[in-house]
């Protein structure tokens, strides 16, 4: 079966962990899109690791970790990061690369760095990791695929010099910076090939088989909903589809495959970057939950940037859940919220005038204000309690109403950061 763990937000959900729980019972996990611009924090019995590019069920020795072709695959960062959890005790991991991923140059990174400058304070947030630049470059059909690394090097220079002759252009008159050298390029793809070399497979094939075998695959989104170039708060979104249909193009599989959809959704909401968050709190009561949430306070695993914080909104998660396809609702962090009196949640949105809980475009969406409604809080640690009947009462009133407005099953309550604190709710 093929299951898909994707977010209903802005990211941050705790997808990572929802992974690594799920990968226990996984032959092969894939991530489908997205780069090393964000990063799941997992806990587990080797420790606290935050990963980039690699799928978060890396950790069993069972598994297959695949990196699909919708990935924005930068392999220095890739092999950084296998070496950093092989040094920290984990067993190498299996790893298979699509022949069809293409490459985050280092000439991407620049040119992220250098328009993020360019634009000042108008810029998107951008982590700086070269993503926009990276699917600019493949939908304009010059970015560089895995298999061309082993093309014959009078072919690869050919489309080296196009590609430089362009870039320059831009590097010269707009951002005022110094030329790509195309020698210099033919040489960094030469060094990626020799480490690529040994992990490069026909992805969609292997899945494929995989699948007509019977094996247990699991997708691994980045990011969530809200972040979709077509479905998000565009224009602060991401550059790839965060979606679980997107799963099926980023790892070459049918999409009728995907037969479970689990979307997670954090207890309170939390986003790092731009754009609009009508939820959002701020100073003393956002520093607390910061401080409070995630494992080790809310800061991006990738940038260690401050998250934005805001209640739960019931209008973002229902349309996050809608356009995920949601069979089942993973809902992490509860935990945190043990301190609150009392828990506000956001049940709609009032724009011009006028509430409603359909989740709008961002022109409307940035004028909205959210709608409150208070539910009286637990007041003591929820840690550690494995059975859904045995939370406080406030605790199940609060899910319950959530589920109750989102549409979606909560099937899954995460109560902690370890692999093991989790409840499962029979639906």
């Amino acid at each position: 079966m093929v299951k898909a763990v994707v977010g209903a937000n802005w990211g941050d959900e705790g997808k990572g962990k929802i992974t690594d729980m799920l990968g226990k019972e996984a032959d092969i996990i894939v991530r489908f899109q997205g780069g090393a611009n964000a990063g799941h924090t997992i806990v587990n019995n080797y420790g606290k690791f935050a990963l980039h590019t690699l799928p978060s069920g890396v950790f069993y020795d069972h598994t297959t970790s695949v990196i699909g072709n919708g990935v924005a695959l930068n392999i220095p960062v890739l092999f950084h990061e296998i070496q950093g959890i092989v040094d920290r005790g984990v067993p190498m991991p299996k790893i298979k690369v699509s022949d069809r991923a293409q490459m985050v140059m280092s000439y991407h990174v620049l040119f992220d760095q250098y328009e993020e400058e360019r634009l000042g304070k108008n810029s998107f947030g951008s982590t700086k990791s070269g993503i926009a630049p990276f699917y600019s470059d493949k939908y304009a059909k010059i970015g560089f695929q895995v298999s061309e690394l082993f093309a014959d090097r009078e072919e690869l220079m050919a489309k080296i010099n196009r590609v430089c002759e362009q870039k320059n252009i831009t590097l010269e008159h707009l951002y005022h910076k110094p030329a790509l050298e195309p020698e210099k390029i033919y040489e960094e793809l030469m060094e990626y090939k020799e480490m690529v070399a040994p992990y490069v497979c026909d992805v969609s094939a292997y899945l494929w088989n995989a699948i007509k075998e019977g094996k247990e695959i699991l997708l691994e989104g980045q990011l969530g909903s809200l972040k979709d170039p077509d479905h998000g708060i565009y224009p602060m979104v991401t550059s790839s589809s965060t979606l679980a249909a997107y799963g099926a193009i980023g790892a070459g599989i049918p999409p009728y495959e995907i037969k479970k959809i689990i979307t997670v959704c954090k207890a309170y909401s939390s986003a790092v970057g731009a754009g609009a968050f009508v939820s959002e709190i701020f100073g003393e009561e956002a520093d607390e939950l910061r401080r409070r949430g995630g494992d080790g306070g809310e800061y991006g695993a990738t940038t260690g940037r401050p998250r934005r914080m805001g209640w739960f909104d019931c209008v973002a998660s229902k349309y996050g859940c809608r356009i995920q396809g949601t069979t089942d609702v993973a809902f992490t962090v509860l935990d945190v919220l043990g301190y609150l009196d009392e828990i506000p949640v956001c049940v709609g949105y009032e724009i011009n005038g006028e509430v409603t809980t359909d989740f709008p475009t961002t022109s409307l969406l940035e004028k909205a204000k959210p709608v409150l409604k208070v539910l009286p809080g637990w007041k003591c640690d929820i840690r550690g309690i494995k059975k859904y009947e045995d939370l406080p009462e406030n605790c199940r009133n609060y899910i319950e109403f959530i589920e109750d407005q989102i549409g979606f099953p909560i099937t899954m309550v995460s109560n902690g950061p370890g692999r093991d604190d989790i409840i499962y709710r029979q639906k």
